[in-house]
């Protein structure tokens, strides 16, 4: 077992032990143990489970984000302090003090990154498991915490006449080559899309014009076309229970992100400015940072002024000598 092996082993053991729990609770209710529709269910119960449990992380790339946005100002200042100067020590000299604000603001370019790569572990377990399919079958063993019949069972299940240890590169054995080609086809291009789409929205949507003016955003949109790039090539060869398992996660991605653009959007951004006016139209107050124009909170505004400006005359008057009579 080579060094990548070893530390792939726990989470195969992990991805197929949850992936086993979703087949075994269907087949109780009683889905067929052997229907690939099972196991597509199992693959889309492994999906949740990850993602339910990245939500704390995703809390804090929201939270990074945000500060990212508080960030703008300061960055933009550094670059205006820096222009032109292009010798190794002012390079140097703009990185350290990009690296100072982003540790004050507790944030860092990268941040958007995080869920991704928690997940790629899983995603490379995902896909040892299932392409290791059809060998393990072949010797008679199990795989991770599949046992051997259930390796069977996978390796037979098919959706559409597509087995799901297929791949669109590699074919698969007893299944229709022509509904291989479709399904993966067809799921290839809703993974990269659906993918793209969640990018999308977010640069057109969710970033202020501080943001989109900062110098990470040429790096921005250059992941805006590579990943989905990246992902489309490697897609030919994924299993088809692979491509169910990357959709099926970038489809949840690309809800939670409208949900989040939609409620709690970046202030400044036009999908901050978008859900003032739904609340202005509903007859609410603003929430991001808007000033309530009512009766009551001016004459509150104005009784603390008077209260600050009648403290300010008392600090200010100074205490009179007295006269001191003659001896």
């Amino acid at each position: 077992m080579d060094f990548f092996e070893t530390i792939m082993f726990p989470f195969k053991w992990l991805v197929s032990i949850i992936m086993v729990g979703f087949h075994e609770g269907l087949s109780f209710i009683g889905l067929p143990a052997a229907n690939g529709w099972t196991w597509t269910l199992s693959i889309i119960g492994l999906v949740l489970v990850i993602r339910a449990a990245l939500i704390p992380v995703f809390v804090k790339q929201i939270k990074a984000q945000r500060g990212m946005q508080l960030l703008q100002p300061d960055l933009k200042k550094l670059q205006t302090k820096y222009k032109g100067k292009t010798d190794q020590l002012s390079r140097q000299a703009m990185a350290q003090e990009q690296m100072a604000l982003y540790k004050k603001h507790g944030t860092n370019p990268f941040s958007a990154c995080l869920p991704m790569l928690i997940q790629m572990p899983f995603f490379f377990a995902l896909f040892q498991v299932l392409s290791g399919i059809t060998a393990a079958r072949n010797s008679g063993k199990g795989i991770g915490a599949m046992s051997a019949d259930q390796v069977v069972q996978f390796d037979e299940s098919s959706i559409f006449g597509a087995p799901l240890s297929a791949s669109l590169l590699h074919g698969g054995a007893g299944g229709n080559e022509v509904a291989v080609w479709i399904l993966s086809i067809v799921m290839i291009v809703a993974m990269t899309a659906s993918q793209f789409i969640t990018q999308k929205q977010i640069m057109a949507k969710n970033m202020s014009e501080e943001a989109m003016a900062s110098p990470f955003m040429r790096q921005q949109k250059m992941m805006l076309y590579i990943l989905p790039l990246v992902f489309g090539i490697g897609g030919i060869n994924f299993p088809i229970g692979v491509l169910i398992y990357w959709t099926t996660t970038n489809l949840w991605t690309m809800g939670q992100q409208f949900f989040v653009i939609r409620r709690m959007p970046t202030p400044g951004s036009p999908a901050a400015k978008a859900l003032e006016e739904r609340r202005a139209a509903k007859g609410l107050p603003p929430l991001l940072g808007g000033k309530k124009n009512t009766a009551a909170d001016a004459a509150a505004e104005a009784e603390a002024a008077a209260a600050a400006a009648a403290e300010i005359r008392a600090q200010r008057v100074q205490p009179q000598r007295k006269n001191r009579k003659k001896k």
